[in-house]
């Protein structure tokens, strides 16, 4: 496959007509046509079904997009890499990350790269473990924000001095918005909304979306992202259990944040893969971090 043939395949993907792609990519509709049938017989399976209206990706041609999208983002990445001017640093920093307070750090780096290095751009992916985990060992990211989860071998890792505390967002007209804090028995009769993002090395003593469901609570809904869940427990859904600080609690707000007693706080921890080449825009970025780490406090 030629990254010029799955391009030509994602325009399609994209547009969902062959004559609209065609006009996109700048060439004939009939040369197009004759590149996807290529891809088709290269790869031995049919990727579209042809409609009257346009064309529709069959179960193969929806994984051919996914895998096309990452092959070509990586391809440029590293085209981009390569070309960069050596007189200045240029080019971007991939992190994957979930929704902790800990990306503080990160963005005290982002300014002194900003203030220091223009030509470096921080790019922010927002994935549970398992994606971040994914998407470093194929390339298309250089680090990871890992919450809670022991580092493979394959990776090198920094702690963060940060720790992540659970506790309970709720409306502020909510009976349990004055306790001073919360232990789980005290959510047996409410309305849970829980995320599906549990860290990997999770004990029982931590409030997973299994613990949950094991012991009966009652889930009303989950999020992987915490501003949209808020939304819910802003229209009495349910409330939410989730880290500290995320979104703003108190005075001024909708919201009351009471802290969950008898969990454990959850580390934060960097993550790149090992023995793989850094480019220079990621070791600024990397010593950037070590010396916001050391200075942190």
């Amino acid at each position: 496959m030629e990254l010029r043939t799955l391009r030509s395949f994602l325009a399609v993907a994209r547009e969902g007509n062959v004559t609209r792609a065609a006009r996109a990519l700048h060439i004939t509709q009939p040369a197009l046509s004759r590149q996807l049938l290529d891809l088709e017989h290269e790869l031995g399976c049919e990727l579209l079904v042809r409609e009257s209206r346009g064309v529709a990706l069959t179960d193969e041609g929806v994984l051919l997009r996914k895998r096309a999208q990452e092959i070509v983002e990586l391809a440029d990445r590293t085209e981009q890499e390569i070309r960069s001017p050596q007189a200045e640093v240029e080019g971007d920093v991939w992190i994957g990350c979930g929704e902790s307070r800990a990306v503080e750090l990160i963005a005290r780096v982002a300014a002194t790269m900003a203030a220091e290095h223009p030509g470096v751009r921080i790019r922010l992916y927002s994935g549970n473990g398992d994606d971040v985990a994914e998407r470093i060992d194929k390339g298309l990211l250089d680090f990871g924000l890992f919450m809670g989860r022991e580092p493979d071998n394959h990776y090198e890792h920094m702690e963060l001095p940060w720790r992540d505390r659970w506790g309970v967002l709720m409306r502020r007209d909510h009976p349990l918005a004055q306790r001073d804090e919360l232990v789980l028995d005290d959510l047996h009769d409410q309305r849970l909304i829980v995320s599906t993002q549990s860290p990997r090395t999770s004990g029982k003593s931590e409030p997973t979306l299994a613990l949950f469901h094991d012991q009966g609570f009652a889930v009303c809904a989950t999020y992987t992202l915490l501003y949209n869940a808020s939304l819910l427990v802003e229209q009495g859904v349910g409330i939410a259990i989730c880290f500290d600080g995320i979104v703003a609690a108190g005075e001024g707000t909708p919201f009351s944040f009471v802290p969950l007693v008898g969990t454990e706080p959850i580390p934060a921890t960097l993550v790149w893969k090992r023995f793989a080449p850094m480019s220079r825009a990621n070791g600024l970025f990397l010593a950037a971090l070590r010396e916001q780490v050391a200075d942190w406090g």
